[in-house]
């Protein structure tokens, strides 16, 4: 059944994760951007949960997961974000919606393997400053900052079920992408402005290894735990950087009076190591509930341009990071056939993550709480997912931007059996 949409929606897939803007946050400035992605649909929903392996959803997060599909599994998922950015004097208020993940999960006995396309981080943001010269004159000098382009990746892994307790598995992802920057700079009297743009394209490869268990303690209650690792790698950025002269025309548009290419040097972007681990408790097809840790050896993390680690008002570096999820679900009765909402997976969690990235000594975290609803589709082992994400990242402090976001998620998870033997009489 799924065979026939694959092709489309991959197309319409490949064609919108290259063209989307899924983030207004300033904060996306710094390295890879704002990293967007925080699993599938059903697992943003339970915080960001990641433990589970489930046998009609594919967890791309850790590739052990791969061997306990039963179906083939084809997933994508979208988010409509909006975000109030604050403050200590303003407001605005932002909306985006992106594509969050593309993969296809294939059964394979003891075996199981996945691969698609993230549109991994996002850079997306649009700043105005204005600033009044020393008396009695009081020239202004408007400066905006504005930037595009994120990083995407495409993965491929393999899973293997050890014992039907234990198993592991391994993902290797290609990762790339372009991001622009602009930084122009207008002082009041002066016809013209002079205007800086930067554009890194962006390449390289990471990797992913993970862990898996399951075992009955009872009848009916089972453990999980979890656990994946991804070493240090090097992401090479291809740097290339215009400064001019322009000019505001009546329509907004900027005219290039004069543009010189500035040579810089290409950099090396470091992706820092992580290691996350997480336990839980449930009965198979009723409820489970879990916790994980991540933890991201950020402090190593590198900027796009060796050269720049800030902006001319902020003293900006990293630490290392950690996020902790908290999350479950509750499904009332899998097996009924008289009442649907019986049938609905209800799910529930919180997350808290200190991103690593500080601001004049103030870290940059991040806290959600999340809601999620598994609607299945009558007849097929297919469903559909919808989460809600009410969170708040950053903060006022040291006149730096707090974002107040509400998000909403749908992923759809299609499943079939594939590579049937045809039988002859």
């Amino acid at each position: 059944m799924i065979k026939k949409f694959i092709l489309p929606i991959c197309f319409l897939f490949s064609l919108v994760s290259f063209a989307q803007e899924g983030t207004s946050s300033p904060y996306s400035f710094y390295g890879i951007g704002d990293v967007k992605f925080k699993g599938t649909a059903e697992n943003r929903a339970m915080g960001g949960l990641s433990i589970f392996s489930d046998s009609i959803h594919i967890n791309i997060q850790n590739p052990a997961a791969y061997p306990g599909l039963k179906l083939t599994t084809f997933a994508i998922g979208g988010t409509y974000l909006t975000t109030k950015l604050k403050t200590s004097s303003q407001e605005e208020k932002a909306r985006r919606t992106a594509m969050d993940y593309l993969a296809i999960g294939i059964p394979m006995g003891k075996f199981g393997a996945g691969f698609g396309l993230i549109p991994y981080s996002s850079v997306g943001y649009k700043i105005q400053t204005v600033q009044n010269g020393p008396a009695p004159d009081s020239i202004q000098t408007i400066k905006k900052y504005s930037g595009t382009g994120g990083l995407n990746k495409a993965f491929v892994g393999l899973g293997y079920k050890i014992t039907p307790k234990f198993s592991i598995g391994a993902d290797l992802s290609y990762n790339f992408g372009k991001i622009e920057t602009s930084s122009l700079r207008f002082v009041e009297e002066v016809q013209y402005g002079s205007r800086e743009k930067n554009v890194s394209d962006i390449s390289g490869v990471t990797f992913t290894t993970g862990l898996m268990f399951q075992s009955k303690i009872s009848d009916k209650l089972s453990i999980f735990s979890s656990m994946t690792f991804s070493p240090e790698s090097n992401l090479k950025s291809k740097n290339a950087r215009k400064i001019g002269t322009i000019q505001y025309i009546a329509s907004g548009a900027e005219v290039v009076v004069d543009e010189e290419d500035i040579e810089v040097e290409n950099s090396t972007i470091k992706l820092p190591a992580k290691f996350s681990f997480g336990a839980g408790i449930g009965e198979s097809k009723k409820w489970m509930i879990g916790t994980e840790i991540t933890y991201q050896k950020s402090s190593n993390s590198g900027n796009r341009f060796n050269d720049i680690i800030g902006n001319d008002i902020y003293e900006v570096h990293y630490e290392n990071a950690v996020k902790y999820n908290v999350g479950g679900y509750f499904i009332p009765n899998f097996n009924s056939f008289s009442n649907y909402w019986s049938k609905v997976t209800y799910r529930g969690g919180l997350r808290y993550e200190n991103t690593g990235l500080v601001f004049d000594n103030e870290p940059i975290n991040d806290v959600a709480m999340t809601l999620g609803l598994g609607f299945p589709i009558s007849g097929v082992f297919s469903n559909i997912n919808v989460g809600a994400e009410f969170g708040k990242k950053g903060t006022t402090n040291a006149n730096l931007v707090q974002e107040n976001y509400a998000n909403i998620s749908i992923g759809i998870s299609l499943n079939d059996k594939w590579f049937k033997k045809t039988l002859y009489n």
